[in-house]
């Protein structure tokens, strides 16, 4: 078989997720070291100062769009300390994944740390709606918050219904590493939580980690069996995996090595919020819909 980028199907998200309030209303001055945290002070109407990994928020969540004003501090694990006391926040967002950099950060202004990803918390799309109104009650955005998650309700019911009586496959959901690994998601992640919201069947019936992916080897996939099933990558692809692929007898052998049974998404971050399980949404309701 031979594969190319330019086989398989590319979407751009036609549907139209709620947009974020942008309100640029006074409020606190706050910097977000997630980038979850971050699109949702967005769609609370209190856009952020700052926000670490900035320079990668194109590559990886997209939408939506962080305004111009906002500065990077640097990665997560390397925060820039002069950079941040410079724009002198009056809160700063934090996850426990970042705990090791508290007593820093405490030292500069108020953290306030919200748990989604963390083990024995359950389903994450209810953990990133209970953190999002955790959120909103720190900044007095309750109003705010219920208009945005109401908004999301009907965005995740509107894909629904686009859905309804359509043959749909059954979807194995994966970020290639290389041409011989892959993180596949399942439950309790954020990627699986939205099939169960849109009425898709997950392939991959083997529960995750907490943050919603195991690691496989490519050989792993046999084990899907339904000859439906299709195999739904995201981008960023690193740029060997898929001539690779097209020179692999394992993959060759695989069933999703069959035209119209591999397809690729743009980006989606799997690690993200409400604001990213739409877009993941959006995105995949678009394939579906198109190919049904």
């Amino acid at each position: 078989m031979g594969v190319s980028r330019r086989s398989f199907l590319q979407f751009a998200g036609a549907s139209l997720i709620p947009a974020p309030l942008f309100a640029q209303s006074m409020g606190p001055r706050i910097v977000s070291l997630d980038y979850g945290l971050a699109s949702t002070l967005l769609s609370l109407g209190l856009p952020p100062v700052g926000i670490s990994d900035l320079a990668d928020w194109d590559r990886w969540v997209v939408e939506p769009p962080m305004p111009k004003s906002v500065v990077d501090i640097g990665s997560s694990f390397e925060v820039n300390f002069e950079i941040l006391v410079t724009l002198k926040p009056d809160i700063i967002l934090t996850t426990p994944y970042l705990d090791e950099l508290l007593p820093k950060l405490q030292s500069v202004a108020k953290v306030v740390r919200l748990q989604i990803f963390t083990p024995g918390i359950g389903p994450i799309l209810t953990a990133a709606i209970a953190a999002t109104r955790k959120l909103a009650v720190e900044l007095g955005r309750e109003n705010e918050a219920e208009q945005f998650l109401a908004r999301a309700d009907v965005f995740f019911a509107q894909c629904r219904s686009r859905l309804v009586g359509k043959n749909l496959p059954p979807v194995a959901l994966v970020n290639f590493m290389d041409a011989r690994h892959a993180r596949i998601y399942s439950t309790p992640g954020l990627f699986h939580n939205v099939l169960e919201r849109i009425g898709v069947r997950n392939a991959w019936t083997r529960e995750s980690n907490y943050w919603g992916f195991e690691t496989i080897g490519i050989e792993d996939l046999s084990k899907i069996t339904d000859p439906d099933a299709r195999l739904i990558a995201f981008d960023p692809v690193p740029p060997d995996v898929l001539p690779k692929l097209a020179q692999s007898p394992l993959w060759n052998r695989l069933a999703f090595a069959r035209p119209g049974h591999l397809s690729i998404l743009p980006p989606a971050l799997m690690f993200g919020m409400v604001n990213e399980a739409m877009r993941f949404a959006s995105l995949l309701t678009d394939l579906l819909e198109k190919e049904a």
